[in-house]
This record gives C-alpha cells, structure tokens and sequence, in this order.
C-alpha cells in the first residue's frame, strides 16, 4: 500500500492592510484566481484527495477551501491545525504521523519557509523556494501515516501558477 502527500503553499496573500497581523492576511485577487486555477489543474491529474489539512491561517485556509470546492464539495475531511503556521520539520512530522490512516491521498497547505524546506528534506528533488499555490507532491510506501518519516519516498511532480501542464 502507499500513500500520496501533497504539499501546497498557500495563495498569493494581500499586504493592503497594514493593521492586520500576518496570521489574518487574506488573499489578494491573483490568489483568489490561482488557488482554483491550480485545484482544477491539480484534479486534471486525475489525483484524489480524501483529506485536506491546512495552517489555520487565514491566507492558508482560503486557499485550501478552493481546493476543497473542486475536489470534495461536501467538505467532509478538512482538518484546521495550528502546527502548520509557521511550521517547521518536526511539526510537518507531527502532523503526517497523526493523519488517519484511511485517508490514502493528503494536502497539507501551509507557508514557507518551512514547506520549501521540508519538501526539500523529502527527496533527491530539490525545489529553490515553492512559489504561492505550488504544489509538491510525493508518494510514501507505507500503510500507516506513523511510518511516513522513515518509510521510502517518490517524489511524483512539483507544479505552480506559472506552467503549463503538458497533454
């Protein structure tokens, strides 16, 4: 059995309002049209996501309920976890390992720096800085999401706003 992670940067956010915090940033409007442009790139893959998983920052979270709209409408499996503001490798780890193990294939949308580094500890695949709405997608060799830090892993594909998927 395997098991696919996604990894997604949240949406390009808004800088227009000065007094709120960057927990609170929304997205700004090339953020609102890339985060559905890139879930509906995304579902064109043909790749199935049972659970999504998101920073509880605002920016983060908007840009997961896009990707929510196009892949599971009824918004059954959408997780709010506060670990992936501000992640870092451990709290990337926590988080997997605590996934329920009937959801096969994960998005976990969260920020960088932390996503780029640890999307870069993942593979041989190496990625400079994931872009907003990138999306680093792996394959893990494992039945239980526990097994995620040591089990085997294939990096699959690393897409943004920018490329054009080829036919």
């Amino acid at each position: 059995m395997s098991k696919i992670l996604l990894l997604v940067r949240h949406a390009k956010s808004s800088w227009d309002d000065p007094s709120l915090s960057d927990f609170e940033r929304p997205l700004n409007e090339r953020g609102k049209k890339d985060a559905p442009d890139m879930a509906k790139k995304l579902h064109g893959r043909k790749i199935r996501i049972d659970a999504f998983v998101s920073s509880s920052a605002k920016r983060a979270w908007q840009t997961c309920k896009h990707f929510t709209k196009e892949f599971d409408p009824k918004k059954k499996n959408i997780v709010r976890e506060a670990k992936l503001y501000e992640a870092d490798e451990q709290s990337f780890y926590e988080v997997i390992e605590g996934l329920k193990n009937r959801w096969d294939s994960v998005a976990i949308f969260s920020h960088n720096p932390g996503i780029t580094f640890f999307a870069n500890s993942l593979t041989a695949e190496r990625v400079d800085d994931m872009p907003t709405c990138a999306v680093f997608a792996v394959k893990i060799d494992a039945d239980k999401w526990k097994e995620f830090r040591t089990a085997k892993k294939e990096f699959l594909f690393f897409d943004y706003p920018k490329i054009e998927i080829p036919h």
